[in-house]
């Protein structure tokens, strides 16, 4: 459970050693909406009047919304189509079974994307990591499509975290989405979950959460510092996965592939091209006073490039003689847009 103490740590259960003590009782910020900047040109062949799913509410320049969260209160769909623009806002989504779709040109390449929902407050004001997200699931069923959700607060300045995407609930989806921020960017907290053809970048601890399973598969993952990709929360030896299957993973910075926020923490990366900029031991301890290993599971299988197994991993990871599947993970995928498998 995500709560926020005065001058104590943002998760109840200690996420981070280093806390807010000593720091001013944050204010909570709720989510607004200001600026929408559309895209100044469109191609013929985004043009968006062939793709809009039909009974879409639309949002943007022609829409019949101007803002993303304006329109989630309109319930006559569940679906939604944004056109190209940037939406500075914050949004939850708190409706089962939604699905957004971002204009672009190639539903299939986030590099095609023209939607960007960006907003920059960290937890220390939003009142907790979950308030902090621009975009917020807290319903099951849902699916983003071709949408860049950014978190642009940066590296911590009072060792906030600063959530880009927060994913609360259910089974959910996120295709050829770009996911951006530098500490915590993806909360991937509950439920399960699968990333297809997407990007997720950071630093610090940048895929994390305690009770989902998930599954990123044919993405880039790239650090933008030095720091940990995955810090898994899973507190006890139940079926919960981290996995990254089939991905890049590239960036500047000494990474590892993870550290365990808690002590069942369990991460596989298989089936990867793995850049330089992880390091030799691969694995990192929580810290050096309180490593949290004794049940982890550092898993690895099949990945090639110079990042991946070599000599010096720590004696925590596990070199695997097979990859786990897709539905040991998630278990029924018939919810999952097979298109981005």
């Amino acid at each position: 459970m995500l709560t926020f103490l005065t001058k104590t740590c943002v998760y109840s259960n200690d996420y981070y050693s280093q806390c807010l003590a000593g720091t001013a009782a944050p204010t909570t910020t709720k989510a607004t909406t200001t600026t929408i900047t559309p895209a100044t040109s469109t191609s013929a062949a985004s043009t968006p009047s062939s793709s809009i799913p039909a009974g879409a509410i639309t949002v943007g320049s022609g829409g019949k919304y101007s803002t993303i969260a304006a329109a989630l209160k309109d319930t006559s769909s569940n679906v939604y189509y944004i056109y190209a623009g940037t939406y500075k806002e914050q949004i939850l989504i708190s409706r089962a079974n939604v699905k957004i779709y971002g204009q672009t040109s190639n539903k299939l390449d986030y590099t095609a994307n023209t939607v960007t929902i960006t907003n920059n407050i960290p937890a220390s004001q939003a009142g907790g990591n979950d308030a902090s997200g621009t975009v917020r699931v807290s319903a099951t069923g849902v699916s983003l499509y071709n949408l860049n959700i950014a978190n642009t607060y940066g590296k911590p300045v009072d060792q906030s975290q600063a959530i880009a995407l927060s994913v609360q609930a259910g089974t959910f989806g996120a295709y050829a989405c770009k996911i951006t921020g530098y500490q915590d960017t993806l909360l991937a907290n509950k439920g399960t979950q699968s990333y297809g053809r997407s990007y997720i970048s950071g630093a610090t601890d940048f895929v994390i959460g305690q009770q989902a399973s998930i599954w990123i598969t044919k993405s880039t993952i790239e650090t933008i510092a030095s720091g940990y990709i995955t810090a898994s929360g899973r507190n006890s030896d139940d079926s919960n996965y981290y996995v990254i299957d089939s991905s890049t993973i590239k960036g500047t910075g000494s990474c590892y592939l993870g550290r365990p926020w808690r002590e069942y923490a369990r991460v596989i990366v298989q089936n990867s091209s793995i850049g330089s900029n992880i390091v030799a031991a691969g694995w990192k301890v929580w810290s050096d006073s309180d490593t949290r290993t004794a049940h982890v599971y550092c898993g690895e299988y099949a990945n090639t490039g110079s990042g991946a197994w070599r000599s010096g991993r720590v004696s925590f990871a596990t070199k695997m003689t097979s990859g786990v599947s897709i539905a040991t993970v998630l278990g029924s995928t018939s919810w999952i847009d097979s298109a981005y498998m």
